[in-house]
């Protein structure tokens, strides 16, 4: 299991994964699921990868050297010369297409999914930046105003916080910062998820960045982070009331009729009926 996370904002693009593939007793491995592809001064791309190992690996290294012809005699389009970030993810969709057709079918016989997803995004020289979703088939989906990121994974743990906090207003650093706390909620709820993390954060319309680091157990913000939302989290729970359930006044009762429900049936014999 996996989780990487990917948001697009006005302000530029911000990019997190965690580096754990495999997690039991004795049986942890650490593979790293981001990579940045960076031409100064005319395009930026991270690719953000989950699923399969093999396939994920083999996928980013014929990305690399992947060429996408529309029609004989066509000049090939690879990610270091498209015009755009659509066409950047049709390179990728194509060198997933490659992989499936050189071991999908071993990979079938051996009873084994061809599982593979991809988030890219970045920006060229000429257009804005544009964030995708790739699928196994090679297929995608842009990210839009109304959904302004993109999750790979165990994403269940750390949606919540994403839902509240991002739109595509929301400053880089604020949104570096939500982020992480969507990985730290998703580190505590499950094991599969795990220490190193790549952050990547990209500034709209510079084609580089020098926000790119990896953050382990020893790092002094990810520390006060993981520690304050924690804390935090308890004072906001500890100032909610809780429910008062005898006949002592409140302003804010928990037992009171419902206009359109009844309260639930209790059943006290074998032999009454739930409806």
């Amino acid at each position: 299991m996996t989780y990487c996370v990917a948001a697009k904002l006005n302000a530029g693009l911000v990019f997190l994964s965690d580096s754990r593939t495999n997690a039991g007793l004795d049986n942890i491995s650490t593979f790293r699921k981001m990579i940045v592809y960076e031409k100064a001064g005319d395009r930026f791309m991270v690719l953000l990868s989950a699923g399969n190992l093999s396939i994920s690996q083999s996928v980013r290294e014929i990305l690399q050297i992947e060429q996408l012809k529309d029609h004989e005699g066509d000049d090939p389009i690879t990610i270091w010369n498209a015009k755009s970030m659509f066409d950047a993810a049709r390179v990728l969709g194509s060198a997933i297409r490659r992989v499936h057709a050189r071991d999908g079918e071993a990979l079938r016989k051996a009873d084994l999914d061809f599982n593979v997803a991809l988030v890219l995004g970045g920006q060229i020289r000429g257009e804005a930046m544009r964030l995708f979703q790739v699928y196994s088939a090679g297929n995608f989906i842009e990210a839009t105003d109304e959904t302004p990121y993109f999750q790979l994974g165990e994403s269940k743990y750390g949606k919540p916080v994403l839902d509240r906090v991002l739109t595509p207003e929301t400053p880089l650093a604020e949104a570096a910062k939500c982020v992480l706390v969507s990985m730290d909620s998703t580190i505590k709820s499950n094991l599969s998820v795990g220490l190193p993390l790549d952050l990547a954060v990209y500034e709209a319309d510079s084609f580089k960045s020098d926000k790119i680091v990896c953050i382990d157990h020893d790092n002094p913000y990810y520390r006060m982070m993981h520690n304050s939302w924690g804390q935090k989290l308890r004072e906001v729970f500890d100032s909610i009331e809780d429910p008062v359930w005898d006949d002592a006044h409140t302003d804010i009762p928990i037992k009171m009729p419902t206009a359109r429900h009844e309260t639930l049936k209790k059943i006290s014999t074998p032999h009454e009926k739930l409806i």
